[in-house]
């Protein structure tokens, strides 16, 4: 029986600035684990502020999350099936969010949607309907930020997706709209999950935006990492038992798509 050849060792030149990089992205983490007031973490998690803040924070990214799978997962479809014109453009559009710094994205939706910008004068004026510095402002900027993740996502299980079983379905008289409910969301599912938990995630811990859009109001537009930037300041415990429900809860994200990646991988 033949050994399976081994793998061969890493040069030693590139060990050192490894562990130095491995160090540097763990090393933070470790300080704030370190330095976690663990005796009092429960009372500190039951104060009215944090509550409030993890409440809100939870309530707007989940609404922010409905709102890119409603939105998003037609916007993935139509880049990867439909023959637009210009679809290398549009999805560059699309992903612009990703690279963009939250505070401009802010600056970009304020422009657009508030009082005096470009839409929302008119909501203003028509229909009453004032969006920044409110909770709904908090859900659209986490929405902006958080899309392109679920688009990116669907879009590439879109085109990985077998097309002769919607090819068969189509054969056997079944409609557009069928065929997308019946045959082509369950085939993507996986895919529509793990953007959705991405979305969740990346919307939870969105900041820039959020300052900027709907500003920091306790109670009303105050979430996690608003309220983390806020309590450095003046209670700095506060904010390390803040930084880590953000931690925990990328943990669990991560720990959620480890499969979906290393099947990727494989």
């Amino acid at each position: 029986m033949r050994r399976a050849p081994e793998s061969p060792r890493p040069p030693l030149i590139l060990v050192a600035p490894a562990l130095a990089g491995l160090a540097f992205l763990v090393l933070p983490l470790a300080g704030l684990l370190a330095r976690a007031p663990w005796t009092t973490l429960g009372t500190r998690l039951a104060q009215d502020q944090v509550l409030d803040a993890l409440r809100l924070s939870l309530l707007t990214a989940t609404l922010a999350t409905c709102l890119c799978v409603l939105f998003g997962v037609p916007l993935a479809w139509m880049l990867a099936r439909a023959p637009v014109p210009g679809v290398r453009l549009v999805r560059a559009l699309v992903t612009v969010p990703l690279v963009l710094p939250p505070v401009v994205g802010g600056v970009a939706l304020l422009l657009v949607l508030g009082r005096r910008g470009l839409v929302g004068e008119h909501l203003d004026a028509w229909f009453g309907i004032t969006l920044p510095f409110t909770t709904a402002g908090v859900v659209l900027a986490e929405t902006f930020v958080a899309m392109p993740f679920l688009v990116i996502s669907v879009e590439g299980a879109l085109r990985a997706a077998d097309l002769r079983y919607e090819e068969a379905a189509a054969t056997l008289g079944a409609s557009r709209w069928t065929i997308f409910r019946r045959v082509t969301l369950p085939l993507v599912a996986p895919g529509v999950a793990a953007g959705a938990v991405l979305c969740w995630a990346r919307a939870l811990g969105e900041f820039g935006a959020t300052i900027t859009f709907a500003g920091n109001f306790p109670g009303r537009t105050q979430t996690m990492p608003l309220a983390v930037y806020l309590a450095l300041e003046t209670d700095p415990q506060a904010a390390i038992v803040l930084s880590l429900v953000l931690l925990a809860v990328s943990v669990a994200v991560l720990a959620a798509l480890r499969d979906r990646w290393v099947s990727t991988g494989t």
